[in-house]
């Protein structure tokens, strides 16, 4: 009942100020405050007001608004568990068909675990040279140095 009487009081305002509006001939901008000064009758009249202010002081409203947050807050906890191990879907889909035993897995492309090849024990090939400094002077003959 309050809100229905602050809604319509709040429309009665708000047309108050577009008739003050449209009386200095400012007609666009009177229309646009008018437009919005009906907006809170209209929610009145089609029981929007009515079933938020029923909303708002229920109980059981606000156990199922905390019902929701519970389940968004356990939604988003499982999606960063899910991106924390690591790696896209495409990527988990073969390294699961690559740990099967019916699968064949690329030699050439994966590095195996096995006993020495380890990232600490892995050598790594020294660079010859002329590799040395070639990518850089090729950036500096494009620049013109």
């Amino acid at each position: 009942m309050i809100a229905e009487t602050v809604c319509s009081a709040v429309s009665a305002a708000g047309l108050g100020i577009a008739a003050v509006t449209a009386w200095r001939r400012r007609f666009l901008a009177a229309a646009r405050i008018a437009a919005y000064a009906l907006v809170p009758l209209g929610l009145v009249l089609t029981g929007i007001v009515e079933w938020v202010a029923d909303t708002a002081f229920s109980p059981t409203a606000w156990a199922g608004f905390g019902l929701l947050g519970l389940s968004w807050v356990i939604f988003m906890i499982t999606r960063a568990v899910e991106r924390r191990r690591g790696g896209t879907r495409k990527e988990r889909k073969a390294a699961r068909a690559a740990s099967r035993p019916d699968a064949v897995a690329p030699a050439a492309s994966a590095p195996s675990l096995a006993a020495g090849s380890g990232p600490a024990t892995r050598q790594k090939s020294a660079p010859s040279d002329d590799d040395d400094f070639s990518d850089i002077e090729a950036i500096l003959k494009k620049h013109g140095i």
